[in-house]
């Protein structure tokens, strides 16, 4: 299966930096960007919600052989580790900016295309709650009850 922008020369500061401009440009406000080992996180307001996108990002070591188990240098490795960081930059930037456009031409509304990255009161996402809460049910073959019993 191809991957979308595999060999993109763009780099993921700048990916970082479409994807502000095309949130603005769409209306949102107040952004933050964080990097940890692994993972990327950019969120930003907008419709009165927050919202936060977590990046997966590949490990450097996940890159220490070739496709044909050769180990490669210290150089190779990294340039390979940036070209997949890259390209996930640049997939996250598409995945926006195809749901803002949905939006704005009326095909979605703001809160079925980003409802699992909207942020809860306690910090946690939408999907983040729900995700257990569909497996349970698959599981046991019951829906779980709407609001939380007092």
């Amino acid at each position: 299966m191809a991957q979308y922008a595999k060999n993109t020369s763009v780099s993921s500061e700048l990916s970082r930096l479409e994807i502000e401009k095309i949130l603005i440009r769409y209306g949102a406000e107040n952004f933050a960007y964080a990097t940890t080992s692994g993972r990327a996180m950019i969120g930003f307001s907008m419709f009165d919600r927050q919202v936060k996108f977590i990046l997966p990002l590949p490990e450097k070591s996940e890159f220490s052989l070739t496709a044909t188990g050769r180990t490669r240098t210290e150089n190779s490795q990294y340039e390979a580790w940036e070209q997949a960081c890259r390209q996930r930059w640049r997939a996250l930037k598409l995945v926006i900016q195809a749901k803002l456009e949905a939006v704005e031409c009326g095909i979605s509304v703001f809160e079925d295309e980003f409802m699992s990255n909207i942020v809860l009161p306690g910090g946690q996402t939408v999907g983040d709650f729900m995700k257990p809460q569909i497996e349970a049910a698959y599981i046991s073959g019951k829906v779980p009850a709407l609001l939380p019993q007092f």
